[in-house]
């Protein structure tokens, strides 16, 4: 793959110097453009992008001096390296003045090519690099703004058709006492609230990703109250599974009571569905700390090893194989304890047990 063309602007009011210069650094991959005066120079970078600037200190009317001192007032070219080339002895005090208008180098005539290329090749490759970056950048921001249409069709054009056709089979089915239609409609129903709940998912994802955390409201709760309503709710779809819930000391907080309910569900639901079906679902309650609060679910069952340190990672791989998510319900839970200034980990090892444990402080730092 070839290199991106980099432009070098050399100014020298010398049309020999120009072409010596020219020769030196000219090659493939770079584009040498000259200018005999500073106002030609002027010009030329108000048209062209430049990776470097060769200016000669002695010229007539405009110098080197006030022409670097005119770039570096304009925020299009204050950042182009500038070296400065002379023909004169060594002058302290004029070596002090290019610096100070903002050269990176001095260099004296006749110059040592070797070095002079080298110096340069240095900024045409920092130059590619930035050209690099920019266009990373380009793509990521387009990429960004793709995702958002992406999400304000699943927020509108999706949500409200499949709340339409939901809604319908519920009235088809409670209208009708054929069995057929029933078993249809009862069908209809389970795809439509498990396609909500995949939107609903990707939509927390992405304004966790996008808004950088999910969005907190705590208010004053008792933790011990919302897991056994959804302990209730969870058993009742899934009637072969038990749980068991163990409270221990205060369990009073300051959580936001839906996102906390949808950790536990989405907890409770993945110990239901990956877990041994003959062992029940533990769900321990410590309050007895004044100001940490710790909550771990803990079911029989193994994960693999290799899917352990990508566990809580969005559309992980081994989540969803069956068809039940997207593998975003770890990563939501994640991202909602992160924003009550928590914790979250999991634990796999040769006891066949999975054990999730979160800590949250009792008032969130979000409140």
């Amino acid at each position: 793959m070839s290199q991106a063309t980099v432009k070098c602007l050399l100014v020298d009011d010398l049309e020999e110097n120009l072409l010596a210069l020219s020769a030196l650094l000219g090659r493939e991959g770079v584009e040498i453009l000259t200018a005999r005066s500073g106002s030609e120079a002027l010009e030329l970078l108000l048209e062209h992008e430049f990776a470097l600037a060769l200016l000669d200190v002695q010229m007539p009317e405009m110098d080197g001096f006030q022409l670097a001192e005119l770039m570096r007032g304009s925020e299009r070219t204050r950042h182009i390296p500038l070296i400065f080339v002379t023909a004169t002895s060594r002058d302290q005090h004029r070596l002090f003045k290019g610096y100070e208008t903002g050269a990176v180098d001095f260099l004296y005539k006749p110059v040592e090519p070797h070095i002079l290329r080298n110096k340069a090749e240095v900024f045409f490759q920092l130059h590619r690099q930035k050209q690099e970056l920019a266009q990373q950048l380009h793509e990521r921001t387009e990429a960004l703004r793709l995702n958002e249409m992406f999400m304000a069709v699943l927020g509108h054009d999706l949500r409200d058709p499949l709340h339409a056709i939901v809604l319908s089979a519920s009235l088809l089915q409670t209208q009708s006492s054929d069995p057929k239609i029933r078993k249809t409609t009862d069908m209809v129903l389970a795809s439509g609230m498990r396609m909500t709940r995949m939107i609903e998912d990707l939509l927390e994802a992405a304004r966790a990703r996008l808004g950088g955390g999910i969005p907190v409201r705590p208010e004053r709760m008792d933790m011990s109250l919302l897991l056994q309503r959804v302990l209730d709710e969870c058993r009742a779809g899934n009637p072969g599974r038990q749980a068991e819930l163990l409270l221990q000391g205060d369990t009073q907080g300051e959580w936001d009571p839906d996102r906390m309910g949808q950790v536990v569900a989405n907890l409770v639901g993945n110990a239901f569905h990956h877990g041994e079906s003959g062992v029940p679902l533990q769900v321990l309650l410590d309050g007895s700390q004044p100001d940490q609060f710790r909550l771990s679910f803990v079911n029989a069952g193994r994960i693999a090893p290799e899917l352990l340190p990508h566990i809580f990672d969005p559309f992980r791989s081994g989540q969803g194989r069956s068809g039940r998510g997207l593998g975003l319900g770890l990563y939501i839970v994640q991202q909602v304890v992160l924003a009550h200034g928590g914790g979250i980990d999991v634990h796999s090892g040769e006891d066949q047990r999975i054990r999730f444990e979160i800590w949250l402080p009792r008032q969130s730092k979000a409140s």
